[in-house]
Parts: structure tokens; C-alpha cells; sequence
């Protein structure tokens, strides 16, 4: 991928597939709830701990980007100067974040904290907590998921303005990407021997891409990457796929290996 767009931008696009969409896990989990194959909730802790990595290897990659084109050897047609325009328009180099800055950043972000922050009061309230939140989790989630689908809905579209900086390279990976994950995530659930429902949702998280905490977390990271890029490939392309084509796929292939 880096022959055909900087470094940069690979590694941001590594980094954000790298890491999950709780917003497609949770739409995945309420399809299976409606085709009466839920599945366990340990799934939920692996959505959690797959965040941590990606924005640790965000950080990696940007370094390494960096070694490569100081040395010379991470030159492509769409590499550029390390450079950003000031105020008074001199240009001056790109001073990357350290690492604990970064890291602080990731770490205390509000969605990533959201989810920890759920799995912990989960893991303490147990069942008696599950039974006091059915109402919400059971009832008024699917009203606030179908709002908040709608709303990620007018956000795509505003997005879909930015494809022309992606181009067709680049769709075909955002397309490609998810049916790999998917693929080997299957191959795996088979494997070990999971369920039906279990396998979908692993599917579902091997397909996904961030387009919450990480690109925020790239934005600092990796300042030299096109937004444009990373952040309409998983929002744009990704996501709608996904929800559209994806999880009916990646549970019709659960069932037919597992079922």
C-alpha cells in the first residue's frame, strides 16, 4: 500500500484498521437478538481490550514513518515535506507529540473511557445490575441505536464528499479489508468451536475499522496523514458496508460453518 500513497497515510489507515466500531458491534448484537441467536457477553470485553492495541501500534507506526522518511527510504508519489503552514504562513516542521502524550490522549478519551467504564460496572452490579437495566438495555436501546444510526447516516453522507481524495485504490481496500477480517476471524470461531452468534460478532470486530477513538487518536499521532483518507475509508466505505451487506454476510457464513 505504501507504493501507492505516503507512509503516513498507510500508517494511519493501518492504525484505524487496526482498532473496532462499537456503534457496527452493537448493531451486529441486536441483528442476532432479532434472529433469536444472541450471543455470550464476553464479546463485549474483547471490543474493549481491541481499542488499546490499535492506538499503541498508531503510535509505532508514526515513529516508524518518520525513521523511514528521515533516512530517505519512505518516498512515494504522494510523500511530502514534513511541513505545516504557521498563522503568518511560513512553513515549519511537523513537531510530532511524544508517546505520553499520545497514549493520555487515547487513554482518557470519552468513548474509550465509556466502554471501560461499562464492562467494570457490569463485572460489579452482575446479574442483579443486568435485571435493573433491561428496561434501557432491552427496550429504549433499540429506539436510541435506530436514532443514533440515522444520525451516523447524515454523517456518511456528509462524508461521501471526501471519496474523490480517496479514490478507487483505496474503496477497494476499505471493501476488501473487512472480508479478510471477516474471513480469518471465521476460520478461527471454527476453530474453537463458538457459536453461531459468537463467531458473527468476532467477524463483525475483525471486519470493523475505527472511525471514533482512533482517528482521534491519529489526528495527533500521525499530523503529516490525510483525514480525508483514513477517517472516509471507515466512516464512508466501511461502515455502511458493514451494517448494510456485511453482518447478514458474516452470519449467513457463521451458520453455514457452525450451524
Amino acid at each position: 500500500m505504501s507504493r501507492r500513497i505516503s507512509l503516513f497515510d498507510a500508517a494511519a489507515i493501518a492504525a484505524t484498521y487496526g482498532s473496532v466500531s462499537a456503534v457496527t458491534f452493537v448493531t451486529a448484537a441486536q441483528f442476532l437478538v432479532g434472529q433469536g441467536n444472541e450471543a455470550g457477553g464476553y464479546l463485549t470485553v474483547a471490543l474493549v481490550l481491541m481499542e488499546s492495541p490499535a492506538i499503541i501500534m498508531a503510535v509505532l507506526l508514526a515513529t516508524w514513518a518518520r525513521t523511514r522518511v528521515a533516512a530517505g527510504q519512505g518516498s512515494s508519489r504522494d510523500d511530502s515535506p514534513l511541513k505545516t503552514l504557521t498563522a503568518e504562513g511560513e512553513s515549519t516542521p511537523n513537531k510530532a507529540l511524544s508517546i505520553k502524550s499520545v497514549l493520555h490522549e487515547a487513554f482518557t478519551d470519552g468513548a474509550h473511557l465509556l466502554l471501560i467504564g461499562s464492562v467494570v460496572v457490569g463485572a460489579l452490579s452482575g446479574a442483579a445490575g443486568g435485571e435493573v437495566m433491561a428496561p434501557f438495555v432491552g427496550g429504549v436501546f433499540k429506539g436510541l441505536l435506530a436514532f443514533f444510526l440515522l444520525d451516523m447516516g447524515l454523517l456518511v453522507a456528509r462524508q461521501l464528499r471526501e471519496v474523490r481524495d480517496v479514490g478507487p485504490f483505496l474503496i477497494g481496500v476499505a471493501l476488501v479489508v473487512p472480508l479478510v477480517g471477516a474471513t480469518l476471524a471465521l476460520g478461527m470461531s471454527t476453530l474453537l468451536g463458538f457459536s453461531v452468534g459468537d463467531a458473527t460478532l468476532l467477524a463483525v470486530l475483525a471486519a470493523s475499522g475505527s472511525y471514533i477513538v482512533v482517528p482521534a487518536v491519529v489526528r495527533y499521532a500521525i499530523p503529516e496523514a490525510r483525514p480525508s483518507r483514513y477517517f472516509t475509508m471507515s466512516l464512508a466505505v466501511t461502515f455502511p458496508f458493514n451494517i448494510i451487506v456485511g453482518i447478514p454476510l458474516y452470519y449467513a457464513a457463521a451458520q453455514r460453518l457452525l450451524g
